[in-house]
Protein backbone atom coordinates (compact mmCIF):
# COMPACT_ATOMS: atom_id res chain seq x y z
CA UNK A 1 0.00 0.00 0.00
CA UNK A 2 1.22 3.57 -0.42
CA UNK A 3 3.62 4.79 2.25
CA UNK A 4 4.63 8.27 3.27
CA UNK A 5 6.82 10.03 0.69
CA UNK A 6 6.98 6.86 -1.42
CA UNK A 7 8.47 4.81 1.42
CA UNK A 8 7.29 1.46 2.77
CA UNK A 9 3.71 1.14 3.96
CA UNK A 10 2.87 0.67 7.63
CA UNK A 11 2.24 -3.07 7.20
CA UNK A 12 5.66 -3.57 5.59
CA UNK A 13 7.30 -1.59 8.39
CA UNK A 14 5.56 -3.74 11.04
CA UNK A 15 6.14 -7.08 9.31
CA UNK A 16 8.76 -6.76 6.54
CA UNK A 17 8.05 -9.08 3.59
CA UNK A 18 10.63 -11.19 1.79
CA UNK A 19 10.22 -9.10 -1.36
CA UNK A 20 11.85 -5.69 -1.57
CA UNK A 21 9.13 -3.69 -3.31
CA UNK A 22 5.82 -3.99 -5.09
CA UNK A 23 4.32 -1.74 -7.71
CA UNK A 24 0.61 -2.23 -8.43
CA UNK A 25 -0.77 -0.28 -11.35
CA UNK A 26 -4.48 -0.36 -10.47
CA UNK A 27 -6.88 -1.08 -7.65
CA UNK A 28 -8.66 -4.37 -8.20
CA UNK A 29 -11.99 -2.71 -8.90
CA UNK A 30 -14.21 -1.98 -11.87
CA UNK A 31 -13.32 -2.02 -14.74
CA UNK A 32 -9.91 -3.66 -14.14
CA UNK A 33 -11.43 -6.57 -12.19
CA UNK A 34 -13.67 -7.35 -15.16
CA UNK A 35 -10.72 -7.21 -17.56
CA UNK A 36 -8.68 -9.56 -15.36
CA UNK A 37 -11.61 -11.99 -15.19
CA UNK A 38 -11.99 -11.79 -18.97
CA UNK A 39 -8.34 -12.70 -19.39
CA UNK A 40 -8.26 -15.52 -16.84
CA UNK A 41 -11.64 -17.14 -17.33
CA UNK A 42 -12.93 -15.72 -20.62
CA UNK A 43 -9.75 -16.55 -22.57
CA UNK A 44 -9.46 -13.00 -23.89
CA UNK A 45 -5.68 -13.27 -24.29
CA UNK A 46 -5.40 -10.03 -26.25
CA UNK A 47 -6.02 -8.16 -22.98
CA UNK A 48 -2.58 -9.33 -21.79
CA UNK A 49 -0.83 -6.96 -24.21
CA UNK A 50 -2.73 -4.00 -22.78
CA UNK A 51 -1.79 -5.12 -19.26
CA UNK A 52 1.88 -5.46 -20.27
CA UNK A 53 1.93 -1.91 -21.67
CA UNK A 54 0.40 -0.56 -18.44
CA UNK A 55 2.97 -2.46 -16.35
CA UNK A 56 5.84 -1.17 -18.45
CA UNK A 57 4.65 2.42 -18.19
CA UNK A 58 4.08 2.28 -14.42
CA UNK A 59 7.14 0.20 -13.61
CA UNK A 60 9.65 1.41 -16.16
CA UNK A 61 12.40 2.06 -13.60
CA UNK A 62 11.83 -1.34 -11.96
CA UNK A 63 12.10 -3.04 -15.34
CA UNK A 64 15.28 -1.14 -16.24
CA UNK A 65 16.94 -2.25 -13.00
CA UNK A 66 15.92 -5.93 -13.31
CA UNK A 67 18.02 -8.83 -14.57
CA UNK A 68 15.28 -11.41 -15.05
CA UNK A 69 11.48 -11.62 -15.25
CA UNK A 70 9.69 -14.47 -13.48
CA UNK A 71 5.94 -14.73 -14.08
CA UNK A 72 4.02 -16.10 -11.09
CA UNK A 73 3.96 -19.87 -11.71
CA UNK A 74 0.76 -21.89 -11.83
CA UNK A 75 0.62 -25.48 -10.62
CA UNK A 76 0.68 -27.98 -13.51
CA UNK A 77 -2.92 -29.07 -12.83
CA UNK A 78 -4.28 -25.52 -12.89
CA UNK A 79 -2.24 -24.79 -16.02
CA UNK A 80 -3.70 -27.88 -17.72
CA UNK A 81 -7.24 -26.86 -16.73
CA UNK A 82 -6.93 -23.27 -17.92
CA UNK A 83 -4.62 -23.90 -20.85
CA UNK A 84 -2.42 -20.90 -20.14
CA UNK A 85 -0.86 -18.91 -17.32
CA UNK A 86 -2.18 -15.34 -17.31
CA UNK A 87 1.03 -14.09 -15.65
CA UNK A 88 3.06 -15.55 -18.51
CA UNK A 89 0.75 -13.97 -21.07
CA UNK A 90 1.28 -10.57 -19.40
CA UNK A 91 5.03 -11.04 -18.83
CA UNK A 92 5.87 -12.23 -22.35
CA UNK A 93 5.21 -8.92 -24.17
CA UNK A 94 6.72 -7.04 -21.22
CA UNK A 95 9.96 -9.05 -21.47
CA UNK A 96 10.03 -8.59 -25.25
CA UNK A 97 9.51 -4.82 -24.96
CA UNK A 98 12.34 -4.33 -22.47
CA UNK A 99 14.71 -7.04 -23.73
CA UNK A 100 14.84 -8.99 -20.47
CA UNK A 101 15.07 -12.76 -20.24
CA UNK A 102 12.03 -14.53 -18.81
CA UNK A 103 12.20 -17.78 -16.86
CA UNK A 104 9.36 -20.23 -17.42
CA UNK A 105 10.64 -23.71 -16.58
CA UNK A 106 12.94 -23.61 -13.56
CA UNK A 107 10.63 -21.81 -11.14
CA UNK A 108 7.67 -24.04 -10.34
CA UNK A 109 4.67 -24.25 -8.08
CA UNK A 110 4.86 -27.63 -6.38
CA UNK A 111 1.46 -27.80 -4.70
CA UNK A 112 -1.94 -26.99 -6.11
CA UNK A 113 -3.28 -24.57 -3.53
CA UNK A 114 -6.87 -23.33 -3.61
CA UNK A 115 -7.54 -20.16 -5.59
CA UNK A 116 -6.82 -17.20 -3.31
CA UNK A 117 -10.20 -15.68 -4.21
CA UNK A 118 -11.91 -18.64 -2.55
CA UNK A 119 -10.11 -18.20 0.79
CA UNK A 120 -10.49 -15.93 3.79
CA UNK A 121 -7.64 -13.62 4.81
CA UNK A 122 -6.01 -15.99 7.35
CA UNK A 123 -6.20 -18.93 4.92
CA UNK A 124 -4.70 -16.73 2.16
CA UNK A 125 -1.76 -15.89 4.37
CA UNK A 126 -1.06 -19.54 5.28
CA UNK A 127 -1.90 -21.29 2.01
CA UNK A 128 1.27 -20.66 -0.02
CA UNK A 129 3.87 -21.79 2.55
CA UNK A 130 6.56 -23.91 0.88
CA UNK A 131 4.78 -24.22 -2.48
CA UNK A 132 7.57 -23.02 -4.81
CA UNK A 133 10.80 -24.55 -6.08
CA UNK A 134 13.53 -22.75 -7.97
CA UNK A 135 16.36 -24.46 -9.86
CA UNK A 136 18.17 -21.27 -10.82
CA UNK A 137 21.40 -19.77 -9.53
CA UNK A 138 20.37 -16.16 -8.92
CA UNK A 139 23.41 -14.79 -7.07
CA UNK A 140 23.30 -11.02 -7.07
CA UNK A 141 20.39 -10.73 -9.51
CA UNK A 142 17.36 -8.45 -9.33
CA UNK A 143 14.33 -10.60 -10.14
CA UNK A 144 11.12 -8.95 -11.29
CA UNK A 145 8.06 -11.07 -10.50
CA UNK A 146 5.03 -10.38 -12.69
CA UNK A 147 1.50 -11.26 -11.58
CA UNK A 148 -2.02 -10.15 -12.31
CA UNK A 149 -3.54 -9.54 -8.85
CA UNK A 150 -2.03 -9.10 -5.39
CA UNK A 151 -4.44 -9.89 -2.58
CA UNK A 152 -2.64 -10.33 0.74
CA UNK A 153 0.82 -10.65 -0.82
CA UNK A 154 1.36 -14.06 0.78
CA UNK A 155 1.96 -15.90 -2.51
CA UNK A 156 4.32 -13.20 -3.76
CA UNK A 157 6.08 -13.28 -0.39
CA UNK A 158 6.58 -17.04 -0.57
CA UNK A 159 7.93 -16.85 -4.12
CA UNK A 160 10.34 -14.08 -3.04
CA UNK A 161 11.52 -16.27 -0.15
CA UNK A 162 12.24 -19.09 -2.61
CA UNK A 163 14.08 -16.80 -5.06
CA UNK A 164 16.20 -15.27 -2.31
CA UNK A 165 17.19 -18.74 -1.09
CA UNK A 166 18.67 -19.14 -4.57
CA UNK A 167 20.73 -15.96 -4.15
CA UNK A 168 18.52 -13.21 -5.59
CA UNK A 169 19.78 -9.87 -4.32
CA UNK A 170 16.45 -8.15 -4.84
CA UNK A 171 12.92 -9.34 -5.65
CA UNK A 172 10.45 -6.76 -6.90
CA UNK A 173 6.82 -7.47 -7.74
CA UNK A 174 5.15 -5.76 -10.66
CA UNK A 175 1.44 -6.51 -10.47
CA UNK A 176 -1.46 -5.25 -12.46
CA UNK A 177 -3.88 -4.77 -9.56
CA UNK A 178 -4.02 -4.80 -5.79
CA UNK A 179 -7.13 -5.73 -3.84
CA UNK A 180 -8.31 -3.39 -1.09
CA UNK A 181 -6.82 -4.08 2.34
CA UNK A 182 -10.15 -5.41 3.63
CA UNK A 183 -10.06 -8.35 1.14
Amino acid sequence: MPGLDGGPCGQCLRDPPEYDATRAVFDYAFPIDQLVQSLKYGYQLSIASFFARELLEAGEQLVLDADLIVPMPLHARRLAERGFNQAVEIARPLARACGLPMELARVRKLHDTPAQASLGRVERLLSPRGVFACELALEGQHVLVVDDVMTTGATLNELARCLKRQGARRVTNLVLARTPTSA
